[in-house]
């Protein structure tokens, strides 16, 4: 029982965060956060993110050794690595709107779509709830629970 919940929940955590109609944005706990350029080449896009997880690596290790000149050397390199993914930096899309990273989707022209989508999600929890069957993937174990 407990290794058909672990592969269920690594299951959902691999559907992700929703995307945006548009493909521009991805939400988490209500902020927009830039998707990398769809025009990348995937093994281009590959190597770069094998670059950033390295260097969010080597941000971990500067700062547990508390060796503050590697840190900024390692979050250049994390910031280096989200340009050239097109996280950072001009947007990668050439029609004139703007970038909305970071901000609350709820404040932006996403709003609507973004109420749907909460409305949805939080109907399906609701449903769930009915039949006494629920689990929230990505949110932990419920406060009191066993696991």
């Amino acid at each position: 029982m407990a290794e058909r919940k672990r592969t269920e929940d690594a299951g959902a955590r691999r559907a992700g965060p929703p995307v945006t109609p548009d493909g521009r944005y991805f939400v988490v706990r209500g902020r927009l956060w830039r998707c990398s350029d769809p025009s990348l080449a995937p093994e281009r896009r590959a190597r770069l993110v094998h670059e950033l997880m390295d260097a969010r690596r080597a941000v971990g290790a500067a700062k547990r050794s508390g060796d503050r000149p590697a840190e900024v050397e390692a979050r250049a390199a994390v910031d280096r690595a989200k340009r050239a993914l097109g996280e950072r930096g001009p947007a990668w899309w050439g029609d004139g709107a703007p970038d909305l990273n970071r901000h609350m989707a709820r404040n932006t022209p996403y709003a609507g779509w973004f109420t749907t989508l909460a409305s949805q999600e939080r109907m399906s929890f609701v449903s769930a709830n009915e039949t006494g069957t629920a689990a929230v993937a990505d949110r932990g174990p419920v406060a009191g629970s066993d696991e």
